[in-house]
């Protein structure tokens, strides 16, 4: 079997990359940009970084910005007709993962409108062409969006996510640039960075996982590791330093990975705990991560040894039991030291029975390296409880 790898024709890296947008889109003869981005974005000046460029060289553009945090199908169509409206040729989309997720659907439809139903996109669609041209600028440090070929749309009629996967939404050309988070509160550079880590532990120990891939995960978890926490106290002090390049990058490399070889069952509950309650998704996939590491310890322990190396714990000595589990209280130590809650007040036993079968019907699952039962599943929803 083939191991496939998919990644963005460009990148630029660093303070100050943002500059390169105005030329790229120019050799490329294009004339009117979509800006695809959320409206807090807008409201705090972080979008003009970029649009002040596309001033200075007369690129004409337009700005969508009525995006949700965990966006919506609602999100996806609207933005489909401001498009059609405003009559763009191209895409730069600035945000999170919810402003480049909403750019990918929007570009997948345009150039493919018989997918014009959002929810045909979920899973591996058969889409023929490729999405709009589309230069992504992250503003936070986890999804990686911006090097993935997944997307996270939320259907609000069935209470889901569900998750799209299709080369043909990749950005041609991803502008990952510190500066442009520089404006992240610490929560958000918390929960973004567990984010980050939780693509790195679950692309490593993934079914799909091989050296290639290994390469990406392991280095994103040794830069995740040593800079997080530098980021978050860098955010609370308002002072810029090392920590947010690290992470800029460490969440890159992550994307690069676990794109191209899936994740696991933190990620398939984790989606479920956002469309029903609405948690940060970094958040959820924080909460569950060391519970996910623990459950699948059993086959891959070797691999989760890795990962305390990988995480700057001293292993020598240890049996490679004992170092999965340094790894798995490295993790949960990390968690606490950017203060990351340990429960979900919202579940209740009620909901154990729905959340179960959301979690297990979500494309990241199969992917996860144990089979997990239905009560593996509902055990690991218990053990966030209040």
């Amino acid at each position: 079997m083939a191991n496939r790898i998919v990644l963005n024709t460009i990148s630029y890296h660093g303070a100050g990359a943002i500059a390169e947008i105005p030329g790229e889109l120019q050799r490329r003869g294009y004339k009117k940009v979509f800006i695809c981005t959320d409206p807090d974005l807008v409201k705090f000046g972080v979008a003009a970084k970029v649009t002040d460029l596309l001033d200075e060289a007369g690129i004409a553009y337009s700005v969508y910005s009525d995006i949700k945090p965990n966006p919506t199908i609602k999100n996806v169509t609207d933005g489909v007709e401001a498009f059609k409206a405003a009559e763009a040729d191209s895409i730069v989309t600035i945000g999170g993962g919810s402003a480049m997720d909403t750019a990918k659907a929007i570009g997948v439809i345009i150039t493919n409108p018989e997918f014009a139903d959002v929810r045909s996109l979920e899973g591996v669609a058969p889409t023929k062409n490729h999405a709009v041209f589309t230069i992504a600028v992250p503003t936070t440090a986890g999804t990686a969006a911006e090097v993935t070929i997944n997307y996270v749309i939320t259907d609000v009629e069935k209470v889901r996510k569900f998750v799209c996967v299709d080369t043909n939404d990749a950005p041609e050309v991803a502008v990952v640039d510190p500066e442009m988070m520089a404006t992240m509160p610490a929560g958000l550079t918390a929960s973004t960075g567990m984010d980050a880590l939780t693509h790195a532990i679950e692309g490593y120990t993934t079914k799909g996982a091989w050296e290639m891939s290994d390469m990406f995960h392991l280095k994103a978890i040794e830069l995740i590791s040593k800079n997080l926490r530098d980021a978050v106290a860098e955010a609370k002090s308002g002072v810029p330093g090392s920590g947010r390049e690290g992470m800029a990058l460490a969440q890159y490399i992550a994307g690069m990975g676990f794109s191209n070889v899936g994740l696991g069952v933190d990620h398939s509950m984790a989606h479920t705990l956002s469309a029903h309650f609405d948690t940060p998704h970094g958040v959820a996939c924080a909460m569950l991560l060391p519970i996910a590491m623990e459950f699948n310890k059993p086959v891959v322990t070797e691999r989760l040894a890795k990962v305390a190396e990988a995480m700057g714990v001293d292993t020598t000595g240890m049996s490679t039991e004992e170092a999965a589990d340094a790894a798995i209280a490295a993790v949960k130590q990390l968690s606490v030291d950017v203060n990351i809650p340990t429960v979900c007040e919202a579940i209740t036993e009620d909901e154990l029975d729905t959340l179960t079968k959301d979690a297990m019907a979500d494309a990241c699952f199969p992917g996860n390296p144990r089979e997990a039962t239905y009560d593996d599943v509902m055990g690991m929803f218990r053990q966030i409880m209040k």
